[in-house]
């Protein structure tokens, strides 16, 4: 059985897996020999090795309890990630949350899985919080429907047998270029979602707003579906 804290996307080179695997564990939250163990699925040895050689090269660390948390390696290396959907998230979120009044998100698809990239949320009231790094299933929700809509067949044939919509479902997202669920996700949550396109046309990411149904309605997207439509198209010109 898989274990939940392993990466959706393999390499095939077996040590680098499973060294990944150990990273996103311990960026769940610190933990000791043990519960490493039981959140990877390795064998105790695997583990201890892998955590003690990424420790070695400052991507681990550990803290007073002695407990494996994330290292300063990983922060020396981020600022020279530049992501130009993340630049450009930055210029057209809030905007999108002050029309809104709503939690606005930006999720990629990572194997069958989809990735909170940036977040915003309203200043006030009731909203829905969905941390940037949170991996949320691809089988629910308006942000699934759309990346799994522009997916190759093979990922929808992986998907779509557990999820609670259809491959009929996809192709209306698909024509009218947007996607919207009421309670797929959380109960009591509504969310709209539109394809962000790169400069080659491709869909490389969700652009989604989402709250309380009681404010959202069960059709967010007679409401929403035009300022998501707009926002996306921002994002797009800007990659």
């Amino acid at each position: 059985m898989r274990n939940h804290s392993a990466p959706a996307v393999t390499s095939g080179i077996g040590v680098l897996d499973k060294a990944m695997t150990v990273l996103h564990a311990v960026a769940e939250s610190p933990c000791n020999l043990g519960e490493l163990c039981a959140r990877t699925g390795l064998p105790r040895a695997t583990a201890h090795r892998l955590a003690v050689g990424l420790e070695v090269h400052r991507l681990l660390a550990r803290d007073a309890d002695g407990l494996w948390r994330t290292g300063p390696g990983l922060a020396d290396l981020a600022p020279t990630a530049n992501d130009n959907l993340l630049e450009a998230a930055a210029m057209v979120l809030p905007r999108l949350r002050e029309i809104t009044g709503e939690s606005v998100q930006l999720y990629r698809r990572e194997g069958l899985q989809r990735v909170c990239i940036a977040a915003m949320e309203p200043p006030t009231g009731l909203r829905d919080t969905v941390l940037v790094g949170a991996r949320l299933p691809m089988t629910a929700g308006s942000g699934a429907k759309v990346l799994l809509a522009w997916a190759d067949a093979q990922v929808q044939r992986s998907v779509l047998p557990d999820a609670l919509f259809s491959d009929r479902v996809l192709a209306e997202v698909r024509k009218r270029g947007w996607a919207q669920s009421a309670a797929e996700r959380e109960p009591g949550v509504a969310s709209v979602a539109a394809p962000v396109r790169d400069r080659t046309g491709a869909v490389v990411a969700a652009i989604s707003v989402s709250g309380p149904i009681d404010r959202m309605g069960r059709r967010p997207g007679a409401r929403w579906a035009a300022d998501l439509l707009a926002a996306a198209e921002a994002l797009h010109k800007r990659l």
